[in-house]
């Protein structure tokens, strides 16, 4: 048995298989990114197009993807952190890394992949390069006091480099 490209340790046929053929739909949006970077290892390009939100699918270039993903060598992929995406939710981000190799050079892809439920079904909607940033602290405003505690309205200090 061979093992699954998504990095998951269990067999293919097991793992991503079932949702790449259409016999199963991935549950959580950690799966469905699995799947997809599986996907391009087994250059399923219907899948890749499938699984993006039906608003952005017109903007999918299958002759581009399909000579990356046949011209590429996949070499890994690794989950760095979720938040939320589990089979309750309606939205979720994956953040992960996939290497792989195109002609002699290398790359590593890191990217926080945004997705979305629609009518039960996981799709990718975008991505950012590297990690989401998401705001801890409520947002200060031009008019409060600044942050810094010099007495000054925050536009007036510390925000006016901003």
């Amino acid at each position: 048995m061979t093992s699954c490209s998504c990095g998951s340790s269990r067999p293919y046929a097991e793992c991503c298989e079932p949702f790449i053929s259409g016999a199963a739909k991935p549950e959580t949006a950690e799966q469905l990114m699995r799947s997809r970077y599986t996907a391009f290892a087994v250059q399923s390009i219907d899948y890749l197009q499938q699984t993006l939100t039906p608003d952005t699918q017109g903007d999918f270039d299958r002759g581009h993807v399909s000579e990356w993903a046949a011209n590429s060598e996949w070499l890994g992929l690794n989950v760095l952190s979720t938040e939320a995406g589990g089979a309750d939710d309606e939205e979720g981000w994956v953040e992960f890394v996939a290497r792989f190799k195109l002609g002699a050079q290398t790359h590593t892809h890191h990217e926080t992949g945004h997705f979305r439920k629609l009518d039960g079904q996981w799709y990718y909607a975008d991505g950012i390069s590297g990690p989401r940033t998401v705001r801890k602290g409520p947002k200060i405003g031009r008019n409060d006091p600044c942050t810094c505690g010099s007495g000054k309205k925050y536009k007036k200090c510390c925000g006016a480099a901003a």
